[in-house]
Order: structure tokens, then C-alpha cells, then sequence
């Protein structure tokens, strides 16, 4: 048995560093290039869509905290001796197998990017060794008891806090970090706003926000879940909220968007803040700054391997998915067989491709069967229920969060481009394939 362990400030801690990551860093300049001055438009966007699903994950959270998040959620609402909801929570860990490590990889090479900044000189391959020996490094920090992964975790955060306050610090030094917003309406375009350019900087950084529901896959380790899941998820998607708007207040303060757009649409890589940090403080600063920066990276790739993690072994036990992966360590308990398989993959893929290409994956590879299909199952499960007075966490003005999710996540899912949303078709279709072919052996 998995033990109840991480209080409301480690989780809440745990979800935020998820949620930053090397995101924010990377996407702020691609934010740029795609609408302009109407960057801060695309943030809030992702705000509210991050806030609105967040009361889904509430409810479903509050309502069955265990291992596994979205496993349990979908089984249930769709029904745990229905084919449906066999296909629907099998779907959500095959392509979890793959999802996953793209949102690890993406991480280990944002670090690697970035690294740059410290040895402009490197050549790709070295790139690729940075990337993949960051995936390791995690590997053995993950490879512990959750007690200690929980004051890992507090102590990832604390550099994370540290790096966005800098970077907010030193827009209100320089004394213009509100000068931003004097010019956002005089770039507002309602062309620009409905354009597939606004709805691609939006999956980007929607991108920074994921995380949020982490705390869901840890269900079966929280304290108190009923009400300490939904509590962290509002404190984390509020909190990252304003860090992310005033760190690009602060930024663009310093280094015009007009700037940074320009540095976008020559292909440029422009390492903003640390280019921001130089600009202010000098070279040594900045160094200093990417450093910081290069921990972000770190602590969100510890979380995301750490939650998703949970959710092959949360499958394996219920029986919905391969028996070895619901094996526990036999001394420091916990899913160490799902952990090094998920590992194992990240590593593969970090070192086969570039951020851009993954960004836009991990986005498609979730919405249909994950966001989506949990939003239609919160209507499910309220109809079968019937009583919703013994909920633990009820979302307020039920169903306008569900109706809206589904809307702005169709939005986002047309919005990731033709090749995309293929490819999601193909590890679907593949994953129902292979779940008929399953069930059919079974049955034999």
C-alpha cells in the first residue's frame, strides 16, 4: 500500500514545480512571435482554461484520491466492468506511455537549450548527451521513498520561487515593469485574437500551465485528499498565474517585445532572460540567472516523472494494464518497475527530438481522451450518482466549467496543426487495436 504522506504544502509545492519547468522560459519569446504585443492575452487564456479544468480535477480528485489520477476517473465514469470504461481508461495509460516521457523529454531538452547559454560552443550531439544525462539524474533522485521525495521536492521549489522572483524583482527595480501595459491595447486586433496564430500561442502556454492535476496522480499519497487535492490545484494555477504575467511584465519591461519578436522571426535563439539578466545586472548575473533557470528545469522534470509514474502501476493493480508494472520496491515502496520503464523512454526520446516538435504532441496526445473525456464523464458520473450533496469538492456553477473546458479544449486541439492531430489518431487507433486484441486473449 502506497502511504498518505505529502501534506498540502508538498503537494502544492510538487504541482508547481511541474507547472513551471523550462516552459515559461522557452515559450515566453515563441509567445511573442506568433500574436506580438498581445503576448499577455495568450497568457491569461491559459490562465482560465488551467483554472476551469482545474474544478473538473476537484471533483474527480476530491472524490477518488488514489494513484493513477485520470485512470480512476475514467474507469469510473464510464463505467469499471463496462467496455467503455475498460477502453477508455486503457486509451489514458497507452498513451500515457508515450505522453509522458514527451513531457519529460521536452523538459530535458528545454535544459539543454538552454545550457547553451553557459557553452555556446556545444554541438548537437553534446546537446543530446546534456539532454539524456538529465533524464538519469532524475532517475536516481526519483529511485527513494516518497518521505524523502517529498523534502526533495520543498527544497526544488524554494529555487524555483527564487528564479521567478528575480526575474519579477528586477522589472520593478528597472522602475517600467508596468510600462507593458500601456501599450496592450494599442496592439489588441479581434483578427488577431481569433486567428489559428493566437490559438497556436495558446498551446504553448497552456503548455507552461499543465501540472496543475499532478496532485491527482499522487492521490494515493496525499493527506487529507478530499480536501488538500482541489485546495492545491486553486492555490498552484493562481499562484503560477501572476508569477508567469508579472515575469513577462518584467521582462518586456526590459527588452521590448517588438525586440523579441524580431530575435522570433529571424530564427534566432535569444535566451531571453538570460539576455534580460545581462541587460540589467551584467554578464556574471546572468550566468548566475541560467543556473537558476537549468534547477527549474530539474525540479519539473522530478515531478512529472514522479506523477505520471503512478498511473501504469495505479492500471497494473487494477488489473487494466501489464502485471509488472504494479510492482512496489520491496524496502522504499514505490512503483519502481512503471518509474525506470517511463525513464527509460524519456531518455530515448529526448535524445530523438526538438522541442518545438514535442510542445504541440503532448497537448494533442491528452485532450481528447484525457481533458475531454473527463469533462463528458463529470456529467456521467453526476447523472448515475444522482445525489451530488456527498461529493467532497462540488465545482461551482455546474455545468458551465464542463461545457466551457470542452469548448476551449477543442479550440486548443484544432489549434495544434493537421500533422498533430494524425499522429494522436494513430496512437489511438492503435491503442484500441491493441486493447480488442487484449481483451480477445483474455477471453481465450
Amino acid at each position: 500500500m502506497l502511504r498518505r504522506s505529502l501534506n498540502l504544502f508538498q503537494s502544492t509545492t510538487l504541482n508547481m514545480i511541474d507547472m513551471v519547468g523550462i516552459g515559461p522560459f522557452v515559450t515566453l519569446p515563441i509567445v511573442i512571435g506568433y500574436v506580438g504585443g498581445m503576448f499577455l492575452y495568450a497568457w491569461l487564456a491559459g490562465a482560465l482554461l488551467s483554472l476551469v479544468d482545474a474544478m473538473i480535477w476537484s471533483e474527480l480528485g476530491a472524490a477518488y484520491p488514489l494513484a493513477g489520477g485520470s485512470f480512476n476517473f475514467l474507469s469510473e465514469a464510464y463505467g469499471k466492468e463496462k467496455t467503455a470504461g475498460k477502453l477508455m481508461s486503457f486509451l489514458y495509460v497507452w498513451q500515457t506511455i508515450i505522453q509522458a516521457p514527451l513531457v519529460a523529454a521536452s523538459a530535458a531538452i528545454g535544459f539543454a537549450t538552454y545550457f547553451l547559454y553557459l557553452e555556446p560552443g556545444m554541438h548537437v550531439w553534446q546537446q543530446k548527451m546534456v539532454s539524456g544525462a538529465v533524464i538519469l539524474l532524475i532517475t536516481f533522485l526519483l529511485y527513494r521513498k516518497i518521505e524523502s521525495i517529498g523534502k526533495i521536492g520543498v527544497m526544488l521549489w524554494v529555487g524555483v520561487i527564487a528564479t521567478l522572483g528575480w526575474i519579477i524583482f528586477g522589472g520593478i527595480a528597472h522602475g517600467q515593469i508596468l510600462q507593458p501595459l500601456q501599450s496592450i491595447n494599442a496592439s489588441f486586433s479581434l483578427n488577431v485574437l481569433v486567428s489559428f496564430a493566437f490559438g497556436q500561442a495558446c498551446v504553448k502556454t497552456i503548455y507552461s500551465y499543465l501540472g496543475y492535476y499532478n496532485v491527482c496522480h499522487l492521490g494515493g499519497e496525499i493527506a487529507n485528499p478530499q480536501k488538500n487535492i482541489p485546495r492545491s490545484m486553486f492555490i498552484s494555477v493562481i499562484g503560477i498565474a501572476v508569477l508567469y504575467l508579472l515575469m513577462n511584465l518584467s521582462v518586456t519591461s526590459v527588452i521590448p517585445w517588438t525586440e523579441i519578436k524580431m530575435w522570433q522571426d529571424s530564427g534566432r535563439e535569444p535566451f531571453v532572460i538570460s539576455i534580460f539578466f545581462e541587460r540589467l545586472y551584467g554578464k556574471t548575473a546572468a550566468t548566475v540567472a541560467t543556473v537558476m533557470i537549468l534547477w527549474v528545469a530539474l525540479a519539473s522534470l522530478f515531478a512529472v516523472l514522479l506523477g505520471y509514474s503512478r498511473v501504469p502501476y495505479a492500471a497494473a493493480v487494477n488489473g487494466a494494464f501489464i502485471k509488472a508494472f504494479g510492482k512496489l520496491h520491496p524496502t522504499k515502496n514505490f512503483p519502481y518497475v512503471s518509474l525506470l520503464v517511463l525513464c527509460g523512454i524519456a531518455f530515448v526520446f529526448s535524445l530523438l527530438f526538438k522541442m518545438k516538435e514535442v510542445i504541440s504532441a503532448i497537448l494533442a496526445m491528452r485532450i481528447m481522451v484525457q481533458f475531454i473525456g473527463q469533462a463528458i464523464g463529470v456529467v456521467m458520473l453526476r447523472k448515475r450518482k444522482g445525489n451530488v450533496s456527498s461529493l467532497p469538492f462540488k465545482m461551482p456553477l455546474y455545468p458551465l466549467p464542463v461545457i466551457l473546458a470542452i469548448v476551449m479544449w477543442m479550440l486548443v486541439f484544432l489549434s495544434t496543426g493537421l500533422p498533430i492531430i494524425i499522429t494522436f489518431l494513430v496512437v489511438a487507433g492503435t491503442g484500441v487495436i491493441v486493447y480488442f486484441v487484449r481483451e480477445k486473449v483474455k477471453v481465450r
